[in-house]
């Protein structure tokens, strides 16, 4: 009887745990920036972009991410009024 009850209170315990997980998930906004490729043409039409290692984009990937990153912790936040 005494392991039924403990089962029941962890899954109890699990289920308001969800549900508080979810509504906090839901409350921020999931906004990913795309990363930008700029397309540089040359006047026959070819794309004439300068190759890259991969080095060089994982760089710049982390330079895009660590930007956005710091965009979105500048931007203020919205406390609501709890009573």
């Amino acid at each position: 009887m005494k392991g039924i009850f403990g089962l029941m209170g962890l899954l109890l315990c699990l289920a308001i745990v969800g549900a508080l997980v979810k509504k906090q998930l839901a409350s921020t906004p999931q906004i990913v920036p795309a990363p930008q490729v700029p397309a540089a043409t040359d006047p026959q039409g070819s794309a004439s972009a300068p190759v890259t290692t991969g080095r060089e984009q994982s760089q710049q990937l982390q330079q895009q991410y660590k930007q956005a990153l710091e965009g979105a912790l500048q931007q203020p936040r919205s406390i609501p009024d709890e009573k």
